[in-house]
């Protein structure tokens, strides 16, 4: 049995590998000083072309490119009309934004308990929180994987709400060989660094929905527009004349960042392929570990992961998580936690929320660890990561 480096032994590495890291390459580099050499360094010709590529890559009618995922949420509960009053229903295992965006617009976020082999929002478990205040449905792809759409959407029909997918972990996945983002009635992306492509930050909004395109772009630039066949009080005396409609917000995307994301996005194919390979490895390897739980993929989800989630088998160790993540640590593999259960936050228990809410996402929390996962990943990183894994299991094992 090796000695764990924590311990006094040696690391498995001796650098540093983080779970999540941006690929910049020089031709991104690039398009991004092309932009600043150039009259438009904001709400420019770029985000019109990133809003084109998106729309081509995945499908769907229209995008909408936005400041980051958490404005594309916000975006997206008030294009379908969610105020005071309604409940948003989502998962507790996902970012807090994937609620709050409820709280933005004076809704109630409730939340649904999720399967516990895949991690994502159990439709049944939907089915029980719906009441008449139910507006949507945000239904979050954590780690890359997919949502039941079929199921939800049957939920979203007879129940007459909105389905808003929560993909920011999922651009490049397909879903019954469909790209997520042309599927749900609003879909949101994150070109956040550790995402597959990225922005620094910056997001999008996806829809087939005319109406909910219009709302959409008025709610991203302060409610204002320049239309004539929106405005009330048109015609008017020029050019320059503009009128706020609604109230919106500044969820304005910058042309460089545009520009980034554009750059990036003739990338995702590869970096897709590419986390796939790891992923593969990763099953693989840690499939032949009783003391670990590997995530399980519904079939028709054609996963791009955005994270590697390993299950601690706590009941087979002897050690504590946080024991097996400082032990990570000290063998250089720097892993983190997806997610803390949104409604376990001191604000949230100011709301009313308590534990117990959703008994299996509390349970999968607690062995939860996300471990590194990005294309720029060299084979000898992967081998690595799963050295460390076995080596930190070996010696916490039950005897």
């Amino acid at each position: 049995m090796e000695r764990l480096a924590i311990h006094g032994g040696y690391p498995v590495r001796s650098s540093a590998l983080y779970y999540g890291r941006q690929w910049i390459g020089e031709e991104d580099i690039r398009a991004v000083v092309d932009v600043l050499r150039s009259d438009f360094i904001t709400c420019g010709p770029k985000v019109d072309e990133l809003e084109r590529t998106i729309e081509e890559y995945t499908g769907a009618r229209y995008a909408v490119a936005v400041c980051n995922g958490t404005a594309a949420l916000h975006c997206a509960c008030m294009a379908a009309g969610v105020g005071p009053g309604d409940e948003v229903i989502t998962t507790p295992i996902t970012f807090a934004a994937s609620a709050n965006c409820a709280l933005y617009c004076g809704a109630t976020p409730v939340f649904a308990d999720i399967d516990p082999e895949t991690y994502n929002i159990d439709p049944e478990s939907i089915r029980t929180r719906i009441t008449e205040k139910t507006k949507a449905i945000v239904a979050v792809d954590f780690t890359g994987q997919a949502v039941k759409h079929k199921e939800i959407r049957a939920i979203c029909d007879e129940f007459d709400l909105v389905f808003i997918e929560d993909a920011a972990h999922a651009i490049a996945t397909k879903y019954d060989g469909k790209p997520v983002g042309s599927l749900a009635d609003i879909t949101c992306f994150s070109f956040h660094p550790v995402k597959t492509v990225t922005g620094g930050e910056g997001g999008a909004v996806l829809t087939n929905k005319e109406e909910y395109y219009h709302k959409l772009t008025l709610v991203r630039t302060h409610g204002i527009t320049h239309d004539e066949a929106y405005m009330e009080d048109a015609p008017h005396e020029g050019p320059w004349c503009y009128e706020q409609v609604c109230l919106g917000y500044n969820y304005r995307i910058t042309d460089f960042q545009a520009a980034l994301i554009t750059s990036q996005m003739k990338k995702l194919n590869a970096f897709a392929a590419r986390r796939k390979e790891i992923v593969s490895a990763y099953d693989e390897a840690f499939a032949k570990i009783p003391e670990i739980i590997v995530q399980k993929e519904i079939p028709e989800s054609d996963t791009c992961r955005h994270l590697y989630i390993v299950r601690l088998a706590l009941d087979k160790l002897t050690c504590t998580r946080r024991e097996f993540f400082d032990a990570m640590a000290a063998e250089n593999i720097h892993c983190q936690i997806h997610y803390v259960p949104v409604y376990w936050f001191p604000y949230y228990r100011k709301l009313g929320y308590q534990k117990g809410l959703c008994p299996k996402a509390e349970e999968v929390y607690k062995g939860i660890m996300s471990v590194p996962l990005y294309p720029k990943m060299t084979n000898k990183d992967v081998a690595d990561v799963i050295h460390a894994v076995k080596k930190v299991v070996a010696y916490y094992r039950m005897k």
